[in-house]
């Protein structure tokens, strides 16, 4: 049986390729009526980690905006 964070990370990793708006509000009404009843929750060591790292990126401009992300990844796509 899958780990909680397993479960986590594997929906996250599923929502990110959803790109119906309306499914992902319904989405999102879910989540919200479970989380409003659930109080704060701590960030795992490996959270705290990427949360970091994001910090470094932004703070020494590691960034590329969406629509270069988008070119990029529509060139990956076209080059398999």
């Amino acid at each position: 049986m899958p780990t909680i964070e397993k479960i986590k990370s594997d929906l996250i990793g599923k929502i990110s390729l959803i790109e119906d708006k309306d499914f992902l509000q319904a989405i999102d009404v879910l989540i919200s009526s479970n989380t409003a009843q659930t109080p704060f929750q701590k960030l795992s060591l490996e959270q705290k980690v990427m949360m970091e790292m994001s910090e470094a990126d932004i703070n020494e401009g590691r960034l590329i905006s969406q629509e270069a992300l988008e070119k990029r990844n529509l060139e990956w796509l076209e080059g398999k």
